[in-house]
């Protein structure tokens, strides 16, 4: 295996594959950063859904899954925990993978406050003022949300892989709502918990898109530009390859 890298940032991921399989795009990420490389991918993810290997608890779990991959909405069962996220046209996906000494109970904290501020970096050159918190009624709900007015606008999440006796590789994600069909998203994730019985449900109102609250006043620095897929795309690359690796 080759030695972990000196280089304590983000570099793009060559090779990635399709945007539709976002456990394929996770496997990659885990082995580049098992390789001792600091990788980061920007994505846009085919309509489906994304949720965590405790959704396989729920006797009906794999009729729904069969059922909606009919209807076009294929699930993918990712890595890190949580809840049910949506995705669909408008919506982009920030991954960053990399090898570290430290510890998940030391540093988790840590990884997923500067996730924030790489979001939050990319939300203010739009003059989007953003803040971490949780959002009742949003899917997937977190204290390391992104929210602007009180609205889910981000997701993140993190899952952590034991590399060696002294090194771990982390995997930390989030998911931003730029410009994507709110209702549908949300329509979708109901039916979906709905079908398999967990009880829970979401609220349009608990979230947001970028391109909503992009009408505020720029900040120093910043720019007024139309807020686009394309756009946050493109920003969220040059942001992480500029960062430093969090732990």
């Amino acid at each position: 295996m080759a030695e972990p890298s000196v280089r304590r940032q983000f570099t793009l991921l060559d090779g990635a594959p399709a945007d539709s399989d976002g456990v394929a795009i996770e496997q990659t990420l885990l082995r580049r950063a098992a390789d001792g490389v600091a990788v980061a991918h920007v994505w846009e993810a085919t309509p489906g859904f994304m949720v965590p290997a405790s959704y396989r608890r729920f006797e009906r779990f794999e009729a729904a899954c069969e059922s909606f991959t009919d209807q076009g909405l294929p699930v993918q069962v990712r890595c890190s925990g949580g809840g049910l996220v949506p995705q669909g046209p408008g919506m982009v996906n920030l991954s960053l993978a990399w090898r570290t000494h430290a510890s998940m109970g030391a540093a988790a904290e840590a990884v997923y406050v500067a996730l924030c501020r790489l979001l939050q970096a990319s939300t203010a050159t739009f003059g989007i003022v953003a803040a971490p918190q949780a959002v009742s009624g949003s899917f997937c709900d977190g204290r390391y949300n992104l929210a602007v007015n009180g609205r889910k606008v981000a997701g993140t999440a993190q899952y952590w892989r034991r590399a060696s006796a002294s090194e771990q590789i982390v995997l930390a994600h989030a998911c931003l709502l730029v410009d994507a069909d709110l209702e549908t998203l949300t329509r979708h994730a109901n039916a979906f918990e709905a079908e398999i019985g967990s009880g829970r449900v979401y609220l349009v109102d608990a979230i947001t898109n970028l391109a909503r609250g992009s009408g505020g006043p720029v900040p120093a620095g910043g720019t007024r530009r139309r807020v686009t897929p394309p756009h946050v795309k493109r920003l969220l690359q040059q942001i992480a390859t500029s960062s430093a690796v969090p732990c």
